[in-house]
């Protein structure tokens, strides 16, 4: 059987949710071709992440660089070239939870380092991520102006960008994403958004219909109040610390916006609500039944990494480095589709749900 390799470089990798997704991504073409992708290199700042991502999708491949460093402090000439760039650029400043000050902010000017790589290499298509937020930052013009340069950038690309509703992708939480793929515009390729596949999975079946092995890392439960579990103990499964259950004396001091996934409950019949790699107490995700927050592997569950997959560091950097991943689940079947679109398979496919970037017009 033939073989066509694509080489992958990553930057603000995380502990490799994409990462593994592609790893394991292949697509046969008429049993004759097998495509898939091969990891040359990866960026992260977060020690934790680095090691997480070195153990799982590094392996022992001696070819593979990983550059453990502020992304300010790295020479872009340091990252060869690779057919397809893939980067998450950080979310934090075009979340809904936080101001969304979008490029105003610490975090959000970082995109330009993928532009900056892409400038320079022309690789054959990237793949860039963030929260569904991201799109009223600035009052709109901050995705614009990403989309405008990343368009824009080396030899030019062909741009498509959907918002996946994760959850109808098989993974067991409603998580929102963006999407960007870019194909080099001489390849006169255009990513087509894959069809929704599968039934809605809920939480209780993620976590019960294959229990979690005994004795596997990450199943420590997290140290709670007497007061939190008593508070837990008036919260039905899909309410909040808002309930009007709760007495008053265990009810929340807070003044201001009542943030509804605080001691949130699961609903076991549905999805989770969106798995975070931040916040502090009342933000861990809390079981439907039993009074305490789940687990970091039943975090993980959910965000379908396989119970295989070792996550290093302490428990609140693993809680971390769940929070900000993407579903391997949802991933796996995005970058099939990448293969798929090489290949030119005609696979199902929907409108992308944001405006073609072909008809933005950039008014900043």
């Amino acid at each position: 059987m033939k073989k066509i390799q694509f080489t992958l470089g990553e930057m603000f990798s995380g502990p490799g949710g994409l990462g593994y997704a592609a790893k394991n991504a292949n697509f046969v073409y008429n049993k004759s071709i097998k495509y898939s992708f091969k990891h040359l290199w990866t960026t992260d700042i977060d020690s934790d992440s680095c090691t997480t991502y070195k153990n799982n999708i590094q392996n022992n491949d001696s070819n593979f660089k990983s550059f453990c460093k502020d992304i300010h402090k790295l020479d872009i000439n340091e990252l060869n070239y690779v057919d397809g760039f893939m980067y998450g650029f950080p979310c934090n400043d075009f979340s809904i939870v936080g101001k969304s000050i979008g490029l105003d902010g610490k975090f959000g000017a970082l995109y330009r380092y993928g532009v900056k790589y892409i400038n320079k290499n022309n690789p054959k298509f990237f793949l860039a991520e963030n929260v569904g937020g991201i799109s009223s930052a600035n009052e709109g013009k901050a995705f614009k102006k990403i989309i405008h340069d990343l368009k824009n950038a080396g030899k030019g690309y062909n741009i498509t960008t959907h918002l996946f509703k994760f959850e109808e992708y098989g993974v067991p939480q409603k998580r929102h994403r963006y999407i960007l793929v870019g194909f080099r515009k001489d390849l006169n390729l255009y990513f087509k958004v894959p069809a929704p596949q599968g039934k809605i999975i809920t939480v209780k079946e993620a976590l019960e219909k294959n229990p979690i092995p005994k004795n596997i890392s990450g199943q420590e439960y997290t140290k709670q109040s007497k007061t939190v579990i008593e508070r837990l103990k008036y919260i039905k499964k899909g309410e909040n610390a808002w309930s009007e259950n709760i007495p008053e004396n265990l009810q929340l001091n807070v003044k201001g916006a009542k943030l509804s996934n605080i001691y949130k409950r699961l609903d076991p019949d549905k999805p989770a609500y969106t798995i975070t790699g931040s916040g502090g107490g009342g933000t861990h995700v809390y079981h439907w039944k039993e009074n305490r927050a789940l687990t970091n592997r039943e975090r993980a569950r959910l965000q379908t990494f396989p119970d295989t997959f070792d996550f290093y560091g302490n428990k609140e950097s693993v809680r971390k480095q769940i929070g900000m991943a993407i579903p391997v689940k949802a991933a796996n079947i995005i970058l099939e589709a990448i293969l798929k679109t090489f290949a030119k398979y005609d696979y199902e496919y929907v409108n992308p749900s944001f405006e073609d970037d072909r008809q933005i017009s950039l008014n900043i």
